[in-house]
């Protein structure tokens, strides 16, 4: 996936330092389906956006990651990996100097690793590098508990790095996920926690399935003719289902044919067996599942409206699919993640700072008015305090180097267009 990108001259931080706010936004839900089966349960409570943590963006983001364990969520952006905190919504510290796509962690070791090039092996409870790790192309990650590995993703050779979870070493890397033993581009993966694992190769239109012991690729499941671009995946482990995010036609990394728009195609994760297809807001770029509510959700940064789309799909059972709501987020909120203790769905995007007013000339105090009012703060207590210092100053140490100068490879640093000025990161949270 490649990453949104953004860079603004550093005396944005100086003048506004490191602000986190929170703001409430309610959504409509989607109008039910009209094809929704008639064994689906009751109407559930409708989603919303719960809240919003704004920080000033240090360079391009891609991926959030939720420790629900350990009750923290990270986001890299530029050359530096914000955390905060899952509870209270405030940013609760920083690893400086790790530039990556994003974190995978391991809630047991209390260890995470920012998957770029190289990556960066770090103790989560101290927010310390341990080690670097060559990964030419790093792109998306995983980290499967059952073996303790984590995983880097590439589009291109090789197309995963293995790395133990619990010191940091490379383990192995593989080489071709693709059909007959060819080189792929791989998005994303999942974990049944059992032994197996899966991953989007989204240029061939099919998941490849690996023993996560033997790391040998032991199949591919073809998606049919609407599994064009997939790229999010989430996994039901305890019914073996697999969801395929898929951009459709035209979408980054689809086939040449044509297809039908965004769509999430739903599988047999045993044998491959498609069980239903549902569409989806829009292009997707990620996907979880909640075995709490028996849900799956996919987000897309671009609805067709001008803005980003959360679509939750229902499994009523383990054959009976239902799109079930569409919760309106913010444009370029294209990733997600899960925190599975509130069932709270995160999401991140960048948006354009507000030009500050231009102070009064009778007053030399009114600049700084001017400055907090690109982050309003109209949120519960417990989520507008700002950060501590220490934490604000990590932020802004790491924008010293421009975002722009970090690369990370196909599918690596550095986004569309260029530089755009001042830019904030959104971390959004939603839930019932």
């Amino acid at each position: 996936m490649k990453l949104s990108h953004s860079s603004f001259p550093l005396s944005i931080f100086a003048s506004i330092g490191l602000l986190a706010s929170s703001a409430l936004g309610q959504t409509a839900p989607a109008a039910a389906p009209a094809a929704a089966s008639a064994s689906a349960a009751p109407a559930a409570k409708p989603y919303t956006i719960l809240a919003t943590t704004k920080i000033p963006a240090a360079g391009g983001i891609d991926y959030v990651t939720a420790d629900s364990v350990n009750r923290r969520v990270y986001v890299a952006c530029g050359n530096v990996v914000s955390v905060f905190d899952l509870d209270t919504y405030k940013l609760a510290g920083s690893l400086p100097n790790a530039s990556g796509h994003g974190a995978a962690i391991d809630p047991e070791d209390h260890t995470g690793l920012v998957s770029g090039n190289p990556a960066v092996f770090f103790n989560t409870q101290t927010l310390q590098p341990i080690t670097t790790i060559p990964a030419r192309g790093a792109d998306g990650y995983l980290y499967d508990a059952f073996t303790h590995h984590f995983f880097i993703i590439t589009h291109g050779e090789p197309n995963l790095y293995v790395i133990d979870s619990k010191d940091g070493s490379l383990v192995t890397t593989v080489p071709h996920l693709g059909k007959d033993d060819t080189a792929a581009s791989i998005e994303q993966g999942a974990t049944d926690g059992q032994g197996h694992l899966y991953f989007d190769v989204e240029d061939q239109g099919c998941i490849a399935v690996v023993d996560a012991k033997t790391l040998q690729v032991t199949g591919h499941y073809d998606l049919g003719e609407k599994g064009s671009g997939n790229a999010g995946l989430a996994i039901d482990a305890k019914n073996h289902i697999l969801f395929a995010m898929c951009r459709g036609a035209g979408g980054r990394g689809a086939p040449a044919a044509g297809s039908s728009g965004p769509t999430c195609v739903i599988l047999s994760a045993t044998d491959g067996k498609i069980l239903a297809t549902l569409p989806l807001a829009g292009g997707s770029d990620g996907g979880g599942f909640n075995p709490g509510t028996m849900e799956a959700f996919s987000s897309t940064g671009n609805d067709g409206k001008g803005s980003g789309a959360l679509s939750i799909i229902k499994e009523n059972s383990p054959t009976d699919f239902v799109l079930e709501d569409t919760v309106t987020t913010k444009s370029g909120a294209k990733t997600c993640t899960l925190d599975a203790k509130t069932g709270h769905i995160v999401v991140i995007t960048t948006e354009a700072l507000p030009t500050p007013a231009a102070p009064a000339a009778s007053s030399a105090s009114s600049a700084a008015p001017a400055a907090s009012a690109t982050m309003p703060v109209a949120a519960p207590a417990v989520a507008s305090a700002t950060p501590a210092a220490s934490a604000g100053s990590a932020v802004a140490a790491a924008s010293a180097t421009p975002a722009g100068s970090a690369r990370g490879g196909r599918g690596g640093r550095g986004g569309r267009g260029g530089p755009r000025g001042p830019q904030q990161v959104d971390v959004i949270f939603v839930g019932r």
